[in-house]
């Protein structure tokens, strides 16, 4: 059986210090005294017992170092704003859609394209290889549609307004 990890998404949470019933999308769930009330990525609420809660997430502000005040970035949390073009493609390599805070134009972003293929003159369909990347490629999300392959300039790779594009928010970028 194939093994999952979370992507690393931000939640807002609560603990809940009566019963209620909570509308999931799954359906009415009861949550008890001392539940985790959960805001998913979409706004979906649902509730989740202290425990697996604790195992499961753990507090932004005791993850953040800030470095003004002497800390380092062994524990600090993910930056996701004014990155370096290397600090971008680590985000980019685990799932997120990026952009440039300089791009023109509203909501351009690239994200890592998988599992790329294409057809070639005899009508056949392959699955692209390389043996250092596999079957990968950056594409890039624009005004005119999506563009495989995308290359990174020499102002792209050279500036450091790269940010992460938020989950699930629209026309964020540009």
């Amino acid at each position: 059986m194939a093994k999952y990890v979370k992507k690393p998404v931000v939640i807002e949470a609560y603990q809940t210090d009566k019963e209620m019933i909570i509308h999931t999308l799954e359906g009415d769930m009861k949550a008890g005294v001392g539940d985790y009330i959960i805001t998913g990525v979409h706004g979906e609420q649902y509730p989740c017992k202290p425990d697996i809660f604790e195992e499961t997430y753990e507090s932004v502000e005791d993850k953040h170092v800030n470095e003004s005040e002497g800390g380092t970035h062994e524990h600090e949390w993910p930056r996701e704003n004014n990155l370096t073009f290397g600090e971008m493609l680590e985000h980019l390599k685990q799932g997120r859609e990026c952009y440039r805070r300089g791009w023109n134009g509203k909501n351009q972003y690239i994200f890592l394209g998988t599992e790329i293929s294409y057809v070639d003159d005899t009508g056949y369909r392959t699955k692209s290889y390389h043996h250092t990347m596999g079957s990968k490629a950056i594409v890039f999300v624009g005004t005119q549609g999506e563009q495989v392959g995308w290359l990174a300039s020499q102002a792209d790779m050279l500036s450091d307004d790269w940010a992460v594009k938020p989950t699930g928010e629209y026309n964020c970028c540009g």
